[in-house]
């Protein structure tokens, strides 16, 4: 296990933009505790300010009290912290949405109002992502930009189930219909994601006040040669240049980390997605759904010699090799190689049945291990992705049936060759 020294510097602004008279966002930057919030607040009566301003007190104060979480989610990233770090957040959420409606139902000036948010809580070399409503965060990594939110807005719904085209998307009166929000009702369902933290990654996160002026396409042009302490200004004056209508707020966050440590976890961490890519069944999955699949994912070591599957007992584990090797054995006898990149152990997701092989390492090796069960419990959270691997996985059951058929069709016809041959060959 790695004990890496990442720091993270941040920076925010927030904006009342050109046509608005009051900031109804709210922000927080507290790099000692490593929380980063951007809220945007709705209702009348200066009740989004109210919303928007309570949801980040709550949530710092949750954290604050159960940072612990955070802190063992860095040290000792198991399924277990991960399922707490998560939980943290999520229920951090819900004690803000239950506290603004609480709130609202008390004060009848404040009926209806509510906030959406977004946050990043810093555990070590992890990140526990929450979500709510349409502000957004997004990744920038390696000379790339990625979305890691998806928004919970009439429109969004829309586009997924497909009954709209993201041209009619850009132009519908609905738009800025929020399907969920943090204060509206008692409860929330609340979205988290889990992601490594690598060295030069920059997390942007912001208020619909500044992408629904800056295409998701725009951003890495935008930062690219810019001082990180530069970006949320420069965003907001961008945003204010090209209309303004709305408040806007922008919350910048830089990793940082030097020596070998940290070199050799931006190793892994590339190991890790580069490995996810080619393996078939996730091959199709967008980089967020890519990136929930890593939040379950566990690492082990092995040292050379050590059996890592054996053939004949059951098992429930894909493996992937991110370091070092790994022979493949039937009946004893070595029959494959694997090297990093190499994955095996796939059918152990859709049940428990024998392994038909045993996998041995043969040098020191590093493995990425994702079970059923939890690949099951994404999959019922995310239905989208549910889809999209079950799909994949008819696709590669269907290139093995092919594979099998071709097979046995080439045996075939060497058998029926053999037949002919035989009374000949008797003579």
């Amino acid at each position: 296990m790695f004990a890496v020294a990442l720091t993270t510097e941040a920076f925010g602004l927030t904006d009342v933009g050109r046509k608005r008279q009051h900031n109804e966002d709210a922000m927080l930057v507290d790099t000692p505790l490593g929380l980063y919030i951007v809220a945007d607040g709705m209702g009348g009566h200066a009740a989004g300010e109210v919303a928007s301003q309570r949801a980040t007190e709550v949530v710092k104060q949750h954290i604050t009290a159960n940072r612990h979480l955070l802190k063992d989610l860095g040290n000792n990233p198991t399924a277990d912290s991960r399922s707490a770090a998560a939980a943290l957040v999520e229920v951090a959420v819900q004690r803000a949405c239950a506290d603004i409606y609480r709130t609202a139902m008390t004060d009848a000036t404040k009926r209806g109002m509510g906030t959406t948010f977004v946050c990043l809580a810093v555990g070590g070399n992890k990140g526990v992502i929450g979500h709510v409503g349409d502000s957004r965060v997004y990744l920038v990594r390696h000379g790339q930009c990625h979305r890691l939110t998806e928004d919970h807005t009439l429109v969004a719904a829309q586009l997924k189930a497909g009954t709209i085209t993201k041209e009619q998307a850009a132009n519908s009166q609905y738009r800025n219909v929020i399907t969920r929000a943090v204060g509206i009702q008692e409860s929330v369902q609340v979205d988290t994601l889990i992601v490594d933290l690598v060295p030069g990654d920059m997390f942007i996160l912001c208020s619909d006040g500044l992408h629904g002026y800056v295409e998701d396409e725009e951003i890495l042009p935008l930062v690219s040669g810019m001082q990180p302490a530069d970006l949320p200004k420069r965003f907001i004056d961008i945003a204010n240049e090209r209309g303004g209508k709305d408040n806007i707020t922008a919350v910048v966050v830089k990793v940082a980390g030097e020596g070998a440590t940290a070199n050799e976890e931006t190793s892994e961490a590339q190991s890790r997605m580069e490995a996810l890519r080619k393996i078939p069944l996730f091959r199709h999955l967008t980089y967020k759904e890519q990136t929930a699949v890593l939040s379950i994912a566990t690492t082990r070591t092995y040292p050379a010699g050590r059996e890592i599957v054996v053939e004949g007992q059951p098992g429930e584990e894909l493996f992937v090799v991110i370091r070092g090797r790994v022979a493949i054995e039937k009946n004893g006898v070595e029959i494959a190689e694997l090297r990093a990149g190499g994955h095996f152990g796939e059918m152990g997701l859709i049940d428990n049945a024998p392994r038909s092989a045993t996998v041995r390492a043969t040098e020191p090796t590093r493995t990425m291990v994702i079970s059923r069960p939890d690949l099951m419990g994404l999959m019922k959270r995310e239905s989208i992705l549910a889809v999209k691997m079950l799909w994949s996985f008819v696709q590669v059951l269907s290139d093995r049936l092919r594979a099998t058929n071709s097979e046995l069709s080439e045996a075939r016809q060497e058998l029926a060759v053999a037949q002919a041959i035989q009374p000949f060959a008797e003579e």
